[in-house]
């Protein structure tokens, strides 16, 4: 398990986009690491629908999205067109981690035992992970597997640890990052 302030753990995995060394694919970047149980359902569907809507948002930051579930890879690409539909996009813009063997959803506590495949495999919950870029976890939110994501909030957030960092302050209740016009 990793708690808020470590270092997050540095794995090899295979995805969408060929393997990547996920301390490496970092880079200087923030990072969120998001976890959906299953390729191919409503709500994951829109999650990543959503999530691929606000990329260019997330990427103004300097924050990188990646998600992972149990499918395979071939399974994610599939999915790809129905995600690309249901959100209006051209090219979907990050990878799609493939944990076929659950690895690293056992290393990162994100299995929702409530919840599982056709073949009584144990599925992940929603989990959702903010990595700054010295690697350490910053953001750490699990949520079952029947709420979908409000990725509004994860922007927020990501907004709050940013100015936290550079103005060592802390943001109130509902606090949101003013737009310039």
């Amino acid at each position: 398990m990793v708690n808020l302030g470590d270092t997050f753990p540095n794995f090899t995995v295979n995805t969408t986009v060929g393997p990547i060394h996920f301390h490496e694919w970092i880079g200087d970047s923030w990072v969120v690491l998001f976890s959906h149980p299953a390729d191919f359902t409503p709500v994951c569907t829109t999650e990543l629908a959503r999530s691929a809507n606000l990329h260019d948002e997330f990427q103004c930051r300097n924050v990188k999205l990646i998600a992972v579930s149990c499918d395979s890879v071939e399974a994610h690409k599939h999915w790809i067109t129905d995600i690309n539909f249901v959100g209006n996009i051209k090219e979907f813009p990050f990878p799609i981690i493939s944990d076929e063997k659950r690895e690293l959803a056992v290393m990162l506590n994100m299995i929702d035992p409530d919840e599982k495949d056709s073949k009584g495999m144990p599925l992940t919950a929603r989990a959702v992970f903010v990595i700054d870029p010295l690697k350490k976890l910053r953001l750490s939110i699990l949520y079952p597997a029947n709420v979908g994501r409000n990725f509004k909030e994860i922007l927020r957030v990501v907004d709050a640890l940013q100015l936290s960092d550079k103005h060592k302050v802390a943001t109130p209740a509902d606090w949101k990052k003013k737009m310039r016009r």
